[in-house]
């Protein structure tokens, strides 16, 4: 079975926020693979990722970039999938860099961009189950349980507050 998700991060110290990404696809049964492909470094390999990723059966790409914040971008314009940009911390601007780029890209390639870091990564992952659910009665479903879960949560913590307050 091919996965229905590709993770790119342009070096490995950014696994440990783009694992969040693979915990939110996990938890919906989604299945991802991931890479390290820099668009600085390895130009051709991160375009040839691109561009093979839906021939793979890839319908949905996750990429995670700081500072200069191109991987994004360059991934949009070797795919007609969907990108989804995360903006990593790090560097002078603790990844507000990152984020600039991947909210500025030129008409024509777009690119959907999350919060900065695991927030983001997170989001990222839930992104992309909605972006799936479209086509699965199933997955949308997981999807409303999930909704309908952190509402039920925010209403017990309410509950608790209250009771509190009242005591």
């Amino acid at each position: 079975m091919n996965p229905d998700v590709l993770i790119l991060m342009g070096s490995d110290s950014d696994l440990p926020v783009m694992e969040e990404s693979v915990k939110v696809l996990q938890e919906f049964g989604v299945t991802c693979e991931m890479h390290i492909s820099s668009a600085h470094r390895s130009p051709a390999r991160t375009g040839e990722l691109a561009r093979t990723a839906a021939g793979r059966g890839i319908k949905v790409i996750i990429a995670g970039a700081g500072m200069a914040a191109h991987l994004a971008g360059v991934i949009a314009a070797e795919t007609v999938l969907p990108v989804i940009a995360v903006p990593l911390p790090g560097g002078a601007l603790n990844g507000l860099d990152a984020l600039y780029a991947m909210v500025q890209m030129p008409g024509g390639i777009p690119v959907a961009t999350m919060a900065i870091g695991k927030a983001g990564a997170k989001n990222a992952g839930l992104f992309a189950v909605q972006i799936l659910a479209i086509g699965s009665p199933e997955l949308a479903a997981r999807f409303a349980d999930y909704k309908q879960a952190m509402a039920e949560d925010v209403a017990a913590r309410d509950a608790l507050l209250q009771k509190r307050l009242t005591a």
